[in-house]
């Protein structure tokens, strides 16, 4: 897993292969530390290489966006796999969570939302 920053605003957290209860702590760490960091606005997990998603790591995910909520900051997901995806829409989550079909599209709202005023982001 790895942490990469690519403005003063966005933090980007890149999990790989399996995430589950082995490896969720490492990824809650990584999560807390970007959000609760006083630089960054949105943070973005990049899920391109995650190949499986367990219960841990979906709580994981679940309490990271539940804290950038609390502080009022954008939690999305982009890259999400197929067998990834179907845990997020059996569970319901993919109604709560802001989630991009590709890293790229993530960007095309960051621009969107350069050119007009802040939205709020408002999760289930």
């Amino acid at each position: 897993m790895a942490i990469a920053t690519l403005n003063s605003k966005l933090s980007i957290v890149r999990p790989t292969g399996q995430v589950n209860a082995s490896n969720a702590v490492e990824l809650d760490r990584q999560l807390k530390s970007a959000i609760l960091s006083e630089r960054y606005s949105t943070v973005l997990v990049d899920m391109q290489q995650v190949e499986t998603l367990d219960s841990a790591g979906l709580g994981v995910l679940v309490s990271a966006l539940r804290l950038a909520q609390q502080r009022n900051q954008r939690f999305s997901i982009c890259g999400v796999g197929d067998s990834v995806r179907m845990i997020f829409e059996l569970t319901q989550l993919d109604q709560a969570m802001e989630i991009f079909e590709s890293y790229d599209a993530f960007l095309a709202t960051l621009a969107t939302q350069e050119d007009s005023p802040r939205r709020t982001m408002a999760y289930a």
